[in-house]
């Protein structure tokens, strides 16, 4: 599929090739999508992080409202994959706190329990959806691996908690729940742990990679949804994505690909025998024990979810005219969800919550360099400046009655910015200009778009 601005994109292309230091595959710090996730229970619901905040549809994917990172609370720590649970609660770990949403997006907090440390990685249980695993890696304190069964209500710790332990990630195994795998660095070598019942007992193995040159992060990124022997990790080393695979449930690794990117996520199906990665600016197919060949689509911001058989993929409008598709074929065709210029003004939201009150006098500035409709018909009305006082956003969502809408707190308290590694983070610096400038090339768009065919 070819862009509907061209031109403006190719314009942008030719002067980003005039900075140094800056590709235009790197997307110039232009909002993109980041990762998509599904309401337990509910596939009409999707929910997509991005560089600019949140997403978020109520009808599969027809519209799509914005949650601006204001509201959301995580300050320099975006979320890298987020939990949506079937009673509406969304839970995310930000590498600096457990954000949780109580009402499907409008009512942010960062959990008390975990405020003296950092959650890098977060679980959930694949068939109850009220048991989380939760990991920390804060430096100089005691890390290690806590519970919950409540829905992120309250939270335990497993008998894995000491210090010279960071760690960075979590996956539950689908065919066996109790089968935890956990990574990080312990005593300054790379690890992976696992417990074989629930986090009572661990396991650890130390990988020195010695044919590697200096690795660092690594991190479980996938475990086989038939064998629960099998575990898949990545090592970054001198500027290379290294995809390793164990089959011993991660006492040995053997290396799948090489990737020259930065990794943003793996899934694989539902037999455990193809596996697909999305990187910064790519995205990868093929045996989960290797090759793994490059795809003509997405390009750029390529993350991936596997539902069912169904394959949802982020990619970057300004490249090829979506930020989410969807696929049934395995990666190789991709249908369009949508293109960030049809998101429809804020997400709506009770009086009080943070999103109600703080994001409708953001929206225009984000709608003109989206290319969005300022203030499309069945959205918010037109906010007063700034300065004018807080902006009425309109009534509730009445079509999401279950997601509830009791908790209407202020806004959370920002955690302390951080150094946050990975990802699509939006740049600053010399590409701040052509971001402005592609904003002024795309065609304005001031009401409401017909359905993408």
């Amino acid at each position: 599929m070819k862009s509907r601005c061209p031109g403006a994109w190719s314009t942008v292309a030719f002067l980003l090739a005039l900075l140094p230091g800056v590709s235009a595959h790197a997307h110039a710090g232009l909002p993109e999508t980041s990762n998509v996730t599904l309401r337990r229970g509910h596939p009409e619901d999707f929910f997509s992080g991005t560089t600019f905040g949140a997403v978020i549809s109520r009808d599969s994917g027809k519209t799509w409202r914005w949650v601006c990172p204001d509201a959301m609370g995580y300050g320099g720590w975006r979320p890298e994959a987020y939990v949506w649970r079937e009673t509406g609660d969304i839970l995310a770990a930000t590498g600096s706190a457990l954000l949780h949403s109580p009402d499907a997006g409008c009512t942010w907090r960062t959990h008390p329990f975990f405020k003296a440390t950092w959650v890098t990685g977060l679980a959930a249980h694949p068939t109850d959806d009220r048991v989380f695993h939760a990991v920390t890696g804060r430096p100089g304190l005691a890390n290690g691996v806590y519970r919950s069964d409540d829905g992120g209500e309250t939270w335990t710790a497993t008998p894995l908690l000491r210090t010279e332990l960071e760690l960075n990630a979590v996956r539950v195994s689908p065919v066996d729940p109790r089968r935890l795998y956990v990574s990080g660095v312990s005593d300054n070598a790379l690890v992976v742990l696992r417990s074989d019942d629930a986090g009572d007992t661990w396991q650890e193995f130390p990988h020195a990679l010695p044919e590697l040159l200096r690795p660092y992060a690594l991190t479980v990124v996938a475990v086989d949804p038939v064998d629960v022997d099998g575990v898949w990790v990545r090592v970054s080393a001198q500027g290379y994505t290294h995809l390793l695979r164990s089959e011993d449930g991660g006492r040995t690794l053997t290396q799948v690909t090489v990737l020259d990117d930065t990794f943003i996520n793996m899934d694989l199906s539902s037999d455990g025998g193809t596996a697909w990665v999305g990187t910064l600016n790519y995205f990868f197919m093929g045996a989960s024990t290797g090759p793994l060949e490059r795809q003509p689509l997405p390009t750029g911001n390529a993350c991936v979810l596997r539902d069912g058989e169904t394959l949802y993929g982020c990619g970057s409008t300004w490249l090829h005219d979506w930020a989410l598709a969807r696929s049934t074929d395995q990666g190789r065709t991709w249908e369009h969800i949508f293109a960030l210029y049809e998101i429809q003004g804020t997400q709506l939201c009770p009086r009080g919550t943070p999103v109600r009150d703080l994001c409708p006098a953001r929206w225009p500035q984000l709608a003109e360099q989206l290319g969005a409709p300022l203030y499309p018909d069945g959205g918010v009305e037109e906010p007063p400046r700034p300065d004018a006082g807080t902006p009425d956003a309109g009534g509730p969502d009445t079509g999401t009655p279950d997601a509830g809408t009791s908790d209407a707190g202020g806004a959370p308290g920002e955690p302390p910015a951080g150094p946050k590694s990975g990802g699509c983070a939006a740049a600053a610096g010399p590409a701040l200009p052509l971001l402005l400038l592609l904003s002024s090339l795309l065609p304005r768009r001031r009401g409401p778009r017909r359905p993408h065919p």
